[in-house]
């Protein structure tokens, strides 16, 4: 069988999320007992609690909900990046070492030694214009292991205005501690949710 590396995060009560979001709630509708055969939840949570996929609508008022999201970005060939520490932005010269005319269409970039615990004000982000070059040269996805493609205190989040604009999609709170940089395929499937701004995913990446 072809290996596979798990890049979600776990998520449960104490899974981190931007401050403000909801995090993650579970409460028990039936337990298994005399007269009833199954256990069944009801969860609350923010769409965007762990790894998860944001659709249009997060970042452009008019922009399709993540229901109506093609799927095409979220499977395919990808290559993962190290850029570990560099800082507050990713600039190009922290990637130019991974990048050539065989570059696949989704890029994931790994900024953490190990994937924090808490939430982590001082994450690293894109900077706007390495995903305009990653665009220019055809990809079509972008994702990366923090929280969010541009800085926690942004409030004009261009990065992700960039992504509107490049017609992109984006990837946040991956976990890549253990993902040698490489070429994988990529499948991290969103949720139908016809009216939400983002989905939870199951991200995974298999040896080619």
């Amino acid at each position: 069988m072809q290996k596979l590396w798990d890049i979600s995060p776990p998520v449960h009560p104490g899974t981190p999320v931007f401050p403000g979001d909801t995090p993650y709630q579970q409460q028990w509708s039936a337990t298994i007992a005399p007269g009833c055969p199954v256990n069944v939840s009801a969860i609350t949570l923010s769409p965007h609690v762990g790894a998860h996929a944001d659709a249009p609508l997060h970042y452009d008022e008019r922009g399709a909900a993540m229901g109506d999201v093609s799927l095409d970005a979220f499977l395919g060939p990808c290559r993962v990046v190290h850029a570990i520490d560099c800082g507050p932005l990713i600039e190009w010269q922290h990637i130019a070492h991974a990048v050539n005319a065989t570059l696949p269409q989704r890029v994931l970039v790994r900024t953490y030694a190990t994937a924090p615990a808490e939430w982590d004000a001082g994450l690293t982000a894109y900077a706007p214009a390495t995903i305009e070059r990653l665009a220019d040269l055809g990809v079509l996805l972008v994702g990366i292991d923090t929280a969010s493609i541009d800085p926690a205190d942004s409030k004009t989040l261009e990065s992700h205005q960039v992504i509107r604009r490049r017609n992109l999609r984006v990837l946040e709170n991956l976990v890549l501690d253990d993902v040698p940089e490489g070429d994988y395929e990529l499948i991290a499937l969103p949720l139908k949710l016809t009216t939400a701004d983002a989905s939870p995913v199951r991200a995974v990446l298999r040896a080619l």
